[in-house]
């Protein structure tokens, strides 16, 4: 097996957290056991997705609120909160307040972009300045100022029996350098490392400059262009922290049952693995199913895997909760030893 050129240092594990809408807290509960069960097993960090006006997390702060107070060691992540839905200021109290609440352990993975489906939702999130508001990177800038203790107005002192500040309070120090920005673009790799955050790079990619080839480019370079520019922006260097987001199902101790199941979900969304996909020309890599074995074999040989020593393996969307049980459990037991990573005690 060849050897990777970054050891696997840091194992984490992503879910979205589905719920049934006659049962929502059943669902919101499964996902809490999910991050507890990552905790015993070693796992360096839990993720959980956001989805608005959907069947998944709508609010990851507050159910990762929660987490803090069910785990001691585990960090816990958003990959990602689309910045769009959110005010910069109030985030900002958001998660300083959960950070302090989880002793530091908070690690926020943010992205740009107009709220999907924009048309049909504008009126009910922006009645009054829909028309006026910018999705761009300004807005993840002004939540990085935020979290980072630059002044949010130019008044501090008493007025009557009250005191106030003039940054973000409660003010979290270490925050500030644990937050992530979720790209699939050169440009967004490049200016998260101008700006000093973190990168976090999923199974997603924009296929940049594929117009007119006569074959698509492979996934794992193009997301390998995107890592190494990141690197080559942030100030830290190939020191910037990087981690990896794919689909991966180990199957050493499934059932023939969930065997079948997780490869017919692979064989489902492998179509839109074969070329770029849409006006955006995403490009979608492929979920790894097998054992852990052979995962770590196809792993070795990925260009981008190579170059990152942290990954956040994205859990599939419409498992049952001993699926995920099962996956999590071999990744911590098989495939993370596989991969040179050592449980956390």
């Amino acid at each position: 097996m060849p050897s990777t050129s970054r050891p696997l240092r840091r194992l984490g594990f992503l879910t979205i957290g589905l719920f049934d809408e006659s049962d929502p807290r059943l669902g919101h509960e499964s996902t809490l056991g999910l991050i507890q069960l990552g905790e015993q097993l070693g796992f360096d960090s839990a993720w959980v997705r956001h989805r608005h006006l959907q069947y998944g997390i709508s609010s990851p702060v507050a159910l990762l609120a929660a987490a803090t107070q069910r785990t001691r060691r585990i960090e816990l992540g958003t990959a990602v909160i689309p910045l769009g839905w959110e005010n910069p200021l109030r985030l900002a109290e958001d998660l300083a307040t959960v950070d302090i609440l989880s002793g530091g352990r908070l690690n926020p993975g943010v992205s740009v972009g107009p709220p999907m489906h924009y048309d049909r939702v504008k009126e009910a999130l922006y009645p009054d300045t829909a028309q006026a508001e910018d999705f761009g990177y300004e807005r993840v800038r002004r939540l990085l100022d935020f979290v980072r203790g630059e002044a949010a107005t130019d008044f501090d002192g008493t007025e009557g029996f009250e005191v106030f500040s003039d940054r973000v309070q409660p003010h979290s120090p270490g925050l500030g350098s644990r937050l992530w920005y979720g790209g699939g673009s050169l440009g967004s790799a490049r200016w998260a490392g101008e700006h000093g955050m973190n990168f976090l790079t999923s199974s997603v990619v924009k296929a940049e400059g594929l117009e007119g080839a006569a074959e698509p480019e492979d996934f794992a370079d193009i997301q390998l262009s995107h890592i190494r520019a990141f690197r080559a922006a942030h100030p830290d260097g190939e020191k910037a922290r990087v981690s990896q987001g794919l689909v991966v199902v180990p199957t050493d101790s499934a059932t023939p049952e969930q065997r079948a199941k997780y490869e017919e979900y692979a064989l489902k969304r492998t179509p839109r693995t074969l070329s770029p996909q849409g006006p955006a020309r995403l490009m979608f890599a492929p979920d790894i199913v097998g054992t852990s074995a052979e995962i770590a074999d196809r792993l070795h040989d990925h260009a981008a895997f190579r170059e990152v020593d942290e990954v956040a393996f994205a859990l599939p969307f419409t498992f049952d909760h001993e699926d995920y049980v099962q996956i999590l459990t071999d990744m911590a037991t098989k495939l993370g030893p596989e991969l040179g990573w050592q449980p956390s005690a």
